[in-house]
């Protein structure tokens, strides 16, 4: 295949349920390729799927995300722009200190009673819900309300209000895809985004009246005593920016990873109790199953990536998932090894935009993982899956399993 019939079979649902294949012939043809104008979805210059090049303009300052036409106009584009994991530099550098400054260890130690008491209430649910065999969906009693239930007690988020949160988040979702610009779904990110600014409006107002210990209140504390240079529209479109990559990537980092630990029986035995196995499970799921597939930067200067030429300003395509299976970086890279050497995973990028939330999505993996196994050891996928369909953020919504305990 050329280059072309790979990106039109990426976009397909063959590619969109499978796209492995996809970026394995891509690598065929060189760590970056231009792209055809022919070729569909060709909005963008290049494409890079090698692990070295990709890495490379994600570490690069002057590398820069393009704000597309228009984006003043509409809600979810001005919160997405008005957040630092969508804004460059001063503001990026700006924000990011700002939030940088409350991921600290010593709020990372203090989550971790927290993550394990809501791992060991979801699988008492998961027990109860699949006595005698009963079928149970692992997305909906885990590997969603574990991530959902972690990320709002860190911010703030009242339990009550994840339901109508979810609902929103996934209309956000089903607009960042690659296929998602239409305008039915513009329309429902624009009302989620409204939604969930008025959300946020009502929260932090009542913060102000009754401070916690969470993440929103510590946020409104200094930015009401004048200590950081963020206004509240900014911490607002933060706020929803940050929950939804901190948790919807950790929804789907457990139900991609659960048939692939299932498929290496000898690895989900000795999981329980072996910390350093854990986290090397965790590495190796975000590798071979990133949730995210791909990013896009645009050109600080006219260069040449590996021969192949881009002008200033033009965009070129990140293919996370096919850079962190680049067979020159990672030998075999089809084959599960959680005991691999190499380059860490581009799952949560790297460089200015690497994901803040990605040290709590770790540390959920790293606890939850050894404890589901060691409840339910005999743990079985019992009805094929799909994936979602949306090639940014590629996961399993419905992942039906038996426990394996006796009635």
């Amino acid at each position: 295949m050329d280059v072309s019939e790979i990106l039109t079979g990426l976009y397909s649902e063959q590619g969109r349920q499978n796209p492995y294949p996809f970026y394995t012939a891509l690598h065929a043809h060189g760590p970056i390729n231009a792209i055809p104008t022919r070729a569909e979805h060709s909005t963008v210059t290049a494409v890079a799927g090698g692990y070295d090049v990709v890495d490379r303009i994600l570490r690069d300052p002057l590398w820069y995300k393009g704000f597309p036409p228009g984006w003043e106009e509409q809600e979810i584009l001005r919160t997405f722009l008005t957040s630092m994991m969508f804004v460059n530099p001063p503001d990026h550098t700006r924000m990011r200190a700002v939030f940088a400054s409350t991921f600290t260890p010593r709020r990372l130690g203090a989550l971790e009673p927290v993550v394990v008491r809501i791992v060991e209430e979801r699988l008492a649910a998961m027990a109860e819900a699949g006595a005698d065999g009963t079928e149970v969906d692992f997305v909906a009693d885990f590997a969603y309300p574990v991530p959902a239930l972690v990320m709002a007690e860190f911010i703030g988020l009242p339990a009550a209000d994840l339901a109508w949160y979810r609902q929103r988040v996934d209309w956000i979702d089903e607009y960042m895809d690659v296929a998602g610009k239409t305008p039915e779904r513009l329309a429902r990110a624009n009302q989620a985004a409204e939604e969930l600014r008025s959300f946020y409006r009502d929260l932090i107002a009542h913060r102000r009246r009754a401070p916690g210990a969470d993440l929103i209140s510590g946020l409104v504390e200094v930015l009401d005593a004048g200590e950081v240079e963020l206004t509240e529209d900014e911490l607002i479109s933060n706020l929803i920016v940050l929950f939804n990559a901190s948790f919807v990537t950790t929804v789907y980092m457990f139900s991609n990873g659960l048939p692939l630990l299932l498929a290496h029986p000898e690895v989900t035995a000795a999981l329980p109790g072996d910390d350093a196995l854990a986290r090397g499970c965790v590495d190796e799921v975000l590798r071979m199953e990133s949730p995210v597939h791909f990013l896009a930067r645009s050109a600080p200067a006219a260069a040449e990536l590996d021969g192949v030429p881009v002008e200033r300003d033009d965009n070129v395509l990140l293919l996370i998932a096919a850079a962190n299976r680049d067979p020159a970086r990672f030998p075999d890279p089809d084959r599960f090894d959680p005991h691999r050497d190499g380059p860490p995973s581009l799952a949560f990028g790297v460089g200015l935009h690497f994901c803040l939330g990605s040290a709590v999505s770790k540390l959920e993996g790293r606890l939850a993982l050894p404890r589901l196994f060691a409840r339910f050891p005999r743990l079985a996928v019992t009805q094929p899956h799909t994936y979602s369909g949306s090639l940014f953020l590629r996961g399993i919504d419905k992942l039906f399993v038996t426990t394996g305990e006796a009635g």
